[in-house]
């Protein structure tokens, strides 16, 4: 029985043979916290014999099992995310995990009819655990058992036939996603996700066929194995797997090389919901957070965000015109009116003095006379509020040192004083990038400091959308460029400690249960703001603001860049390659392009071809690899387009076994969701920017004119929104589209 493609049914088959085994893991990770936990109960008796050794001996049993419990504990989460299955390899020895060694496979593994039997299956997750029999039911991922599930290509398979990630949360496993290594090879494996294609073409009769398979895994490869010394950027059309390629290659470089790439891994995204997809390719590699996967709208700390902003404000506030109203507000958010105080006044060697209005002004004028961060600035505007209060107290010394231990006694009062304290705090206030950012919401104050930069009318638009409640994705990189602009004060770092462990003498003797990998992951990913290797997906989408945010993250790093000028949303794309290229520096740079759709059918490719054509004239779209016979599907809407919608997306729910999408303008993202209610899980609406990166076995893209008409990008957002079915597509017509007498709109038709 061949390698085989999943037929209705199987992928929860698998899914269920993943969650017993999972299940096992469970159980036996159960007994050896037991087992941990009776050790622990044991050194205790020890201790009560009360010689000095035993005490001895206690403390250290304590200590060793103490640090395996707690380690068992903090793997409890997330523990299982791979698995492959290996030919026979040359030799029969086993490693201390108890997987067999050998890399390659024996002479005979494969046989003359290309048939072969799976001989070793291994789980790869965060620690090892051996069953009774000292069998591996799980490989730890730093083993080097666990080596060919991040090394292993189409083109270098060694042992590996299938690999396969798990997706599971708590003692849940949630899905898998295959990818089959030797398509050519029969083995009865039944195939998930993407591999399933790779199957079905490996397995194709004709030569062209296969080495269309071969060019996908060389093309593919020669990505993933680039050398990570510079600037790997990779272009390709939809469904080239330029994803799949960045995340396998993050994979490969931090198993090849984790001592360099301990700085972290930064993976970014356009869209949360991509995010959500590629956490299901990538695993999370063990308890160091290595790997941060991250939308857009999440890379800085405390800040999530899912609106977007209409095309026209967005335009402004990812250009760089944006960069010197936030000079101006950083600095001009100083002022703050009628809370700005105007009189400074202390009581020095018995005498008041003061500083005026006009004095303060000056001296403020002075201390921004410098380049720091504002709120760097603070201590600066303290010492020259001191000097200019100490020669208006007049006090003068012929005595040098006196003077200075004057001077010291002076300073040390009145800095300590109430009311200059809260003086400070009112002329010099700490800003938070959000103050700022609120301010900018005031149109009068927007319009001071955007003076001969934004128009009235851009002015009116950026403050209206500030006044919204909820952040955009756009705000986000304003947000992190103020962060830069005013500096941030120290944060505490001091380790809370428990008064009980203090007491009891338990925190010298045994290690802190202090969070779960996930935690600690987390905690280290929110504390990083430097990376050693970058990749931003969907590169084309980042607008100019977008790039300096990324750019600060990966000063001193390595970088992968992928993506398709051709589905690029953002509409200057020569003031965003400027952003990319001041971000990236002077690093050399490696180019790479994919050229096989294994997404979408010829049928649907040759639609989306149509509307590339106008979009970016002389493009070439990459070559589908197969075709279904099934043309593209053109219905007119009626006068209840919610109703269409719905009956559409009806349609193909029947005709498919997965997954439908149903693609709108943006500004009908809240009125697709309520057209599609009730439909289950398998349908999900989504506005035509969320699109990007993510696929479906079938799509209905609604009034295509829609989705051109909302951006100066438009057409090439309609490219993307038509490129996201692997089966079958539905185009929903309106009277925008100008459609035919069979349905097809004006933009979609041939000439």
């Amino acid at each position: 029985m061949a390698a085989q493609t999943a037929a209705p049914g199987v992928r929860d088959q698998e899914i269920a043979a993943e969650q017993a085994h999972l299940d096992r893991v469970y159980h036996r990770l159960e007994e050896k916290i037991h087992e941990a936990e009776f050790l622990m109960s044991d050194a205790a008796q020890r201790g009560q014999v009360g010689t000095p050794g035993a005490l001895a001996e206690r403390d250290a049993q304590v200590f060793r099992a103490g640090i395996h419990l707690n380690r068992l504990n903090s793997e409890f989460e997330d523990f299982l995310f791979g698995r492959i299955d290996l030919l026979r390899g040359k030799d029969g020895k086993k490693g201390a995990d108890g997987a067999f060694t050998s890399v390659d496979p024996a002479d005979d593994a494969i046989r003359e009819d290309a048939t072969a039997d799976i001989a070793e299956t291994l789980h790869i997750g965060r620690i090892g655990v051996l069953d009774t029999d000292y069998a591996p039911l799980v490989i730890d991922w730093r083993a080097p058992a666990a080596a060919p599930f991040y090394r292993s290509t189409p083109v270098a398979p060694g042992r590996v036939v299938r690999r396969r990630v798990i997706r599971s949360k708590g003692r849940r496993v949630l899905g898998v996603e295959d990818d089959l290594l030797r398509p050519e090879l029969t083995t009865g494996l039944p195939v998930i996700g993407d591999g399933a294609l790779m199957a079905a073409l490996g397995q194709a009769r004709t030569h062209t066929m296969r080495d269309i398979v071969s060019s996908i895994q060389a093309e593919q490869d020669l990505v993933i194995r680039a050398p990570a010394a510079s600037v790997t950027e990779v272009t390709g059309g939809p469904g080239t797997g330029k994803t799949a390629v960045a995340l396998h290659r993050a994979a490969y470089l931090l198993y090849q090389d984790r001592r360099r790439y301990a700085g972290g891994i930064l993976c970014v995204s356009p869209t949360p919901l991509l995010v959500a997809y590629t956490e299901g390719v990538l695993p999370s590699l063990g308890e160091e957070g290595q790997v941060a996967i991250r939308a857009v709208g999440s890379l800085v700390d405390g800040v999530t965000a899912d609106l977007y902003d209409d095309p026209a404000v967005a335009r402004i506030k990812g250009s760089l015109r944006m960069l010197k109203v936030l000079r101006n507000a950083a600095r001009g958010c100083l002022d703050r009116d009628d809370r700005q105080p105007s009189l400074l006044r202390v009581v020095a060697f018995g005498r008041r003095v003061e500083l005026d209005a006009q004095e303060l002004d000056t001296l403020r004028q002075q201390v921004l006379g410098g380049t720091a961060p504002v709120n760097l600035l603070r201590p600066r505007a303290r010492r020259l509020l001191l000097d200019a209060l100490w020669r208006k107290s007049g006090r003068r010394f012929d005595d040098q040192q006196l003077a200075a231990e004057e001077r010291q006694g002076f300073d040390e009062d009145i800095s300590t004083e109430q009311d200059f304290l809260d003086f400070l705090d009112g002329w010099w206030p700490v800003l938070g990038p959000a103050d700022v950012l609120a301010a900018l919401a005031d149109e009068k104050r927007l319009a001071r400091w955007a003076r001969r930069v934004l128009s009235p009318p851009e002015v009116r638009r950026v403050a209206r959308s500030l006044r919204r409640s909820g952040t955009s994705v756009h705000d986000v990189a304003l947000l992190d460029e103020l962060e830069t602009l005013l500096g941030l004060p120290p944060r505490d770092k001091r380790r809370e400690i428990d008064p009980m462990d203090q007491l009891t003498g338990l925190d010298e003797l045994m290690p802190q249960r202090g969070e779960s990998s996930r935690e600690r992951a987390e905690r280290l990913a929110r504390e990083r703001t430097e990376y050693a290797h970058v990749i931003v997906d969907e590169a084309q989408d980042l607008t100019p603001m977008q790039w300096r945010m990324v750019g600060r993250r990966g000063r001193t790093a390595t970088w992968t860049i992928v993506g398709d000028p051709a589905q690029s949303s953002w509409s200057d794309m020569d003031e965003a390659a400027r952003a990319r290229d001041e971000a990236l520096g002077s690093r050399p740079r490696r180019r790479f392009t994919l050229t096989v759709n294994y997404r979408n059918p010829a049928e649907i490719a040759e639609v989306a071809s149509t509307v590339l054509a106008l979009a970016m004239p002389g493009s070439e779209s990459p070559r589908a690899v197969r075709s279904t016979g099934i043309r593209p599907r053109y219905e007119v809407a009626g006068d209840d387009l919610g109703a269409d919608v719905r009956a559409a997306a009806q349609r193909l729910l029947a005709d498919v076994d997965g997954t439908v999408g149903v693609v709108v303008a943006m500004n009908r993202r809240a009125q697709a969701r309520g057209w599609l209610a009730g439909l289950g899980d398998r349908v999900v609406a989504l506005g035509s920017l969320e699109a990007k990166g993510l696929e479906y076995d079938a799509t209905v893209v609604v009034s295509p004119a829609e989705i051109a008409e909302e951006s100066p990008a438009g057409l090439r957002v309609l490219y993307v929104a038509l490129t996201r079915a692997t089966m079958r597509l539905t185009v929903l017509a309106g009277e925008r589209d100008l459609p035919d007498a069979d349905g097809v709109p004006d933009l979609l038709r041939k000439d």
